[in-house]
């Protein structure tokens, strides 16, 4: 894999090792702080509920304490990445975020055909078409699969509570 190395505006490498460390560290941070309030003492029947998510918690920091040292020694002038390449990882994470998190709103079968239909068309360019008919055969397809075949409920909204499903 290539290196980039140019002087432009691209967030670097040491930036981005840098800021990733830190929210790893602040979420073992987390981890450790909930494992106190459980308790990480020994009690009658054993280990607190606490005892071991708090030594993870600890080389949650630890591991990101070290990554944080060797971005900070590592080249400043690296980048991470483009902002075109970027735009083309956002375009895929935004669409991604916003289904799981309609998900419990709408249920799995709307949510999952207008993602299914949304990347047909954005990204795959496909003919309205055939994005809808395949948007809308795959949620068919999961639902007979799994709630009639394999008897596994999942996630409803409003519309297949209307349509008693």
């Amino acid at each position: 894999m290539a290196v980039i190395e140019t002087e432009t505006s691209a967030p670097t490498q040491r930036g981005v090792e840098a800021v990733v460390a830190a929210l790893i560290a602040a979420f073992g941070g987390v981890v450790i702080i909930g494992s106190l309030l459980a308790g990480i003492s020994w009690g009658a029947e054993g280990p607190r509920a606490g005892f071991f998510p708090f030594y993870v918690g600890i080389f949650i920091v630890i591991a990101s304490a070290i990554n944080l040292l060797s971005a900070l020694r590592s080249d400043p002038k690296l980048l991470f990445a483009e902002w075109g390449q970027i735009r083309h990882v956002f375009s895929v994470a935004i669409p991604t975020a916003l289904y799981v998190g309609s998900m419990p709103f709408v249920g799995l079968y709307v949510a999952s055909a207008a993602f299914i239909a949304y990347f047909m068309r954005r990204l795959g360019r496909y003919r309205w078409l055939t994005a809808l008919a395949v948007a809308l055969a795959m949620p068919l397809i999961t639902y007979i699969v799994f709630e009639r075949w394999f008897l596994v409920p999942l996630p409803k909204g409003p519309l297949e509570d209307w349509l008693g499903l």
